[in-house]
């Protein structure tokens, strides 16, 4: 059912001229085929979104200054530093190489994205090195890349070569090599051939099914060949079962991150709105016991585990990664502000955390709740045997390769396009848009200019273009109830429907301008499942406790986990390992009954507002510390104290900085009365 709602009368304040019209939408025109972009072909269910082709956007502001660091820092020279990424004996380069799975294919789709933002002609000429390997490994059957045995038997291991051809779809946007869209269809033939008690047999490929498909989507939507609606059946009903009520096929973080999303992506091959219904419910299901906190994902660690469910235990950083882009693809899939602000949640208050400042290193499991991140083996309190709190560069295999696309993915969804040959803008972030537009196919050019989520104002302006009727889509957050929308300086609309996306269909020319505020307030989420403890919000970014960071450099290669190898010559001087300590008192409860006040700071100069020094925003509140509450017997913070537990008669000023900024924090409160 096609769901438009025209704003009230009294929201819509101004009119240029009768070809504008302004309404909101909670889905897009599904009887429209974009004459710009190539969509969903027939018969795969009509698309919400589009995503543009690689390169189009380019970021500014704050999310190009983490850009930059990544390419500075680890993900940038992890092919100088990690054994899996070395040139001699690899696998990915020579046949029957010594060094062969997931870490190239994890490292190149970051780092061949980033070559691709900033045009580098270096990390141009890397990622085609390893590019050119791979089309040139392909077999005659149209297998390619190292095989694995699995099971006893030689027989290819389906999992790395997910991840390959995302790389590669990024690289024939960016790059229009004619080889990829031949290399592609050969590869998937030969999966067509590949017996069904062979396909996706071993744990990560069954799991992670689902990766596999979008590729089938994207080109199938480039070739139109009826055998990959073959091959995407066969891909659905071969892996693991994520449509289940009340289980999942398995409890590992990364695998749910990445993989809940395959029944509403089989929802484009068979149409049965239950499978888009199954995506939801995992999401659900595993955040209504385990993602009681803030973050936006839920008590993984490795792998969630009952009675385990505090907001101490962590993420892997490749969860975060993983979700963000989930969330990504649903926004096209189903157009769904939900799942826009989902990535937000993550990519603002959980994801930075995971990194020292220079993204030089990082941690393997960062939590909501965190006031030590050090080098010992917290098993069985984390479901991880080794020193995996601790920032460090060498550690773990993982989460060290597979960081590095969540920020450049990030930034290519940033605007998308729309059915009726549009732009959407559901992620806020200082960019350039290059697009095409209206029924004419229109090249134009658009500035979006913001500190969100650090500022609640967004200008979007047309620098470029011939004069073209179109529409811009803009999300209206779910927590803001009082936007205000003008057009050249002139109010159209006020209190737009929240969780909605505003139409803004005018005629566009060089120099219009569209003014966004969303009015940003201080409010609170209580956790029933988790002590009633309560976090803070303001607009998307969610607060954390101020604590005082100690760090300690500590030898990288002595403290990383044994199966994370690093190359002969790479120097862990140059590559150093923090451990961070607590050095002002954590334990506080929250007054719920006194106010929250605001202080805004200047605009940091390194443009890199997600540390404690530079942060913009700092909020005052009234706390009571709990003397029974410190770390347990795993040498871990506490769980969360009960409602009974002591609280001190004392009540404190206490700061609270945004959560994305700390890399200690407590984000999940106890609560108290300052009375």
């Amino acid at each position: 059912m096609n769901k438009y709602y025209l704003l009230p009368l009294c929201a819509i304040l101004f009119l240029s001229c009768s070809k504008e019209k302004v309404y909101t939408v909670s889905e897009f025109p599904a009887d429209r085929s974009s004459v710009c972009y190539q969509g969903n072909r027939a018969p795969l269910v009509h698309e919400q979104l589009i995503k543009l082709p690689t390169g189009s956007i380019r970021p500014g502001g704050w999310l190009l200054r983490q850009l930059e660091l990544q390419k500075d820092g680890l993900n940038g020279h992890l092919g100088e530093i990690s054994i899996w990424l070395q040139k001699d004996d690899n696998a990915w380069l020579t046949t029957g190489g010594k060094w062969g799975w997931e870490e190239v294919p994890y490292w190149l789709r970051g780092y061949s994205s980033l070559a691709y933002i900033f045009k580098d002609e270096a990390m141009l000429a890397e990622t085609r090195l390893w590019i050119d390997a791979i089309l040139s490994s392909q077999l005659p059957n149209g297998n390619f890349g190292p095989s694995s045995d699995v099971k006893g038997e030689e027989c290819q291991d389906f999992w790395p070569n997910m991840i390959v051809l995302w790389i590669l779809q990024d690289y024939y946007e960016f790059s229009g090599d004619e080889r990829i869209i031949p290399f592609m269809t050969r590869y998937c033939e030969y999966l067509l051939s590949v017996p069904d008690d062979k396909f996706l047999e071993s744990y990560w490929e069954n799991s992670r099914g689902g990766d596999n498909l979008w590729s089938v989507v994207w080109l199938y939507n480039r070739t139109g060949d009826p055998g990959l609606l073959e091959l995407g059946e066969k891909i659905h009903r071969n892996t693991a079962d994520w449509t289940k009520s009340t289980e999942l096929p398995n409890w590992h973080n990364v695998n749910i991150a990445q993989s809940f999303r395959e029944p509403a992506t089989y929802y484009l091959f068979s149409g049965k709105e239950e499978m888009i219904g199954a995506t939801y419910n995992d999401f659900d299901l595993i955040r209504r016991t385990f993602g009681q906190m803030p973050g936006g994902m839920f008590a993984g660690d490795e792998n969630s585990r009952i009675g385990f469910i505090d907001p101490r235990q962590g993420t892997e950083t490749c969860g975060f990664a993983e979700q963000m882009a989930s969330d990504e693809i649903l926004m096209l899939i189903t157009g769904d502000t939900f799942w826009a602000e989902n990535c937000e949640d993550i990519a603002f208050n959980s994801y930075p955390a995971a990194f020292m400042p220079d993204y030089k290193a990082l941690r393997y499991l960062t939590c909501a709740n965190m006031t030590v991140s050090d080098s010992e083996n917290h098993r069985p309190g984390i479901d991880n045997g080794g020193p995996f709190l601790a920032m460090n560069p060498f550690s773990s295999r993982c989460c060290q390769h597979n960081h590095g696309f969540a920020w450049p993915y990030y930034s290519e969804f940033l605007a998308m396009a729309t059915p009726d040959n549009g732009i959407a803008f559901a992620l806020y972030s200082d960019c350039e848009v290059t697009a095409k537009v209206g029924e004419k196919a229109e090249d134009v050019v658009l500035r979006e200019e913001t500190r969100y989520p650090f500022d609640e104002n967004i200008r979007i302006s047309v620098v470029e273009g011939n004069a073209t009727e179109f529409p811009i889509y803009v999300r209206i957050p779910s927590w803001c109830p009082k936007s205000e929308i003008s057009r050249n300086g002139k109010k159209i609309a006020s209190c737009c429907e929240s969780g909605k996306f505003l139409c803004i269909n005018a005629l566009w020319k060089e120099g219009d301008v569209l003014e966004i505020s969303f009015p940003m307030s201080v409010s609170k989420r209580f956790w029933a499942v988790n002590q009633n403890s309560v976090s803070v919000d303001y607009g998307p970014l969610t607060l954390s406790l101020l604590i005082d960071e100690e760090y300690k450099q500590v030898d990288s290669k002595s403290t990383a986990i044994g199966d994370s190898k690093w190359q002969k010559n790479a120097d862990p001087e140059l590559w150093p390992s923090y451990e961070i300590y607590a050095a002002s008192p954590w334990n506080y409860s929250l007054a719920t009954d006194s106010d929250i006040t605001i202080s805004k700071r200047p605009w940091p100069m390194n443009n890199n507002p997600f540390t404690i020094e530079n942060c913009p925003l700092r909020f005052s509140a009234k706390g009571r510390l709990i003397p029974s509450w410190g770390f347990d017997e795993y040498g871990l913070t506490g769980v969360l104290p009960n409602e009974k537990a002591k609280r001190s008669d004392r009540v404190d000023d206490i700061t609270l900085v945004p959560m994305g900024a700390s890399r200690l924090r407590i984000s999940a409160f106890p609560t108290c009365t300052s009375e």
